[in-house]
């Protein structure tokens, strides 16, 4: 699959994976989308696991560890950018630029345990193009 994905090459877990991260819920996208990374062996095996490794980040991030959210802020475009600009329906040049402003403060700390409050605002999302099917 490629930027050309339809809506019928969406994986069910991929999508419930996005519906999780969009609420917010962190630690349970990841677990779902770690369920479809553990059984993929196809060309987008790197890219599921950069969003493993998003939601990990901003899960850390929203619970004060800021160590954590600031290894992992690299790690997710070594995964995701060799699918840009789009892969699976999604826009990873718009999502990453999400990313790394949410993160932004986290990514230039030099402390150990600095106490940066995560801004809702600038929580990234996940948006589909095409959209994935609605169940009839």
């Amino acid at each position: 699959m490629t930027a050309d994905a339809t809506p019928a090459d969406y994986d069910p877990l991929y999508l419930q994976g996005i519906v999780h991260f969009n609420a917010c819920d962190y630690y349970e996208s990841h677990e779902v989308w770690e369920e479809l990374w553990t059984e993929y062996r196809g060309p987008s095996r790197k890219f599921y696991q950069g969003l493993i490794q998003a939601a990990v980040a901003l899960y850390h991030f929203g619970n004060g560890n800021i160590r954590g959210a600031r290894k992992l802020h690299g790690s997710v475009h070594g995964y995701l950018e060799p699918y840009a600009p789009r892969h699976l329906g999604l826009d990873l040049t718009g999502f990453l630029r999400e990313f790394d402003a949410c993160l932004a403060e986290v990514a230039a700390s030099t402390e150990d345990y600095p106490e940066i409050a995560l801004d809702p605002d600038l929580l990234p999302e996940i948006h589909l193009d095409p959209p994935p099917a609605t169940p009839a």
